[in-house]
């Protein structure tokens, strides 16, 4: 025989199937919850521990940057105190130069010729002097292009003028010392 269920077991499936479901997403809601919160947390690890490296490397560039500014203030030191042993050295070198620079004027400056100015400037001597002729201030250059201490006399002007009543060559002439050669240096240093 044939029996006919009619309960409304379509009705039952429904509900038993809708049941599930609900029961399905809550438990995907939890789940992606956790899963959410997890993440979260992970990357605000990652966040929290960069920037406790970044706090840490500008604490270090801060450090850093005072280290170089002292570095920096301390070689503007170091080149200020170079300048000035070059300047002493340089003053070292050349301090018997007006003695010897005077002392060979006074064995080269022929009869008849006076100086009345020496002018200094660095290297370059500028001399003024009244000469009895114009002879005389050629003797004078040659005799100073002989000296190894004066080099390279070369005259300015030459013109006529008139002291004490006698006429006499007013001159202007400008000589170079001769810098010491380095193995002039080195022997002399060794003594």
């Amino acid at each position: 025989m044939i029996r006919i269920n009619l309960l409304p077991h379509r009705e039952l499936k429904r509900r038993e199937r809708r049941k599930q479901f609900y029961a399905f997403s809550g438990v995907m809601v939890v789940v992606g919850l956790v899963i959410g919160v997890i993440v979260h947390t992970v990357i605000a690890g990652y966040v929290e521990r960069q920037e406790r490296r970044n706090a840490f490397l500008k604490t270090e560039i801060t450090k850093l940057d005072a280290e170089i500014a002292e570095i920096k203030r301390l070689r503007e030191q170091i080149d200020a105190l170079l300048a000035r042993k070059q300047v002493i050295e340089s003053l070292q070198a050349t301090r018997a130069q007006s003695v010897q620079l005077l002392n060979e004027l006074a064995t080269r400056v022929p009869d008849g010729v006076y100086l009345r100015s020496i002018k200094q400037a660095g290297a370059k001597i500028a001399l003024l002097g009244y000469s009895q002729s114009n002879s005389r201030v050629s003797n004078l250059m040659r005799s100073l292009d002989e000296s190894a201490f004066l080099e390279q006399p070369g005259l300015v002007e030459v013109k006529s003028a008139t002291l004490n009543k006698r006429r006499v060559s007013d001159f202007a002439l400008n000589i170079n010392i001769e810098r010491p050669k380095a193995e002039d240096e080195g022997k002399g240093a060794k003594k």
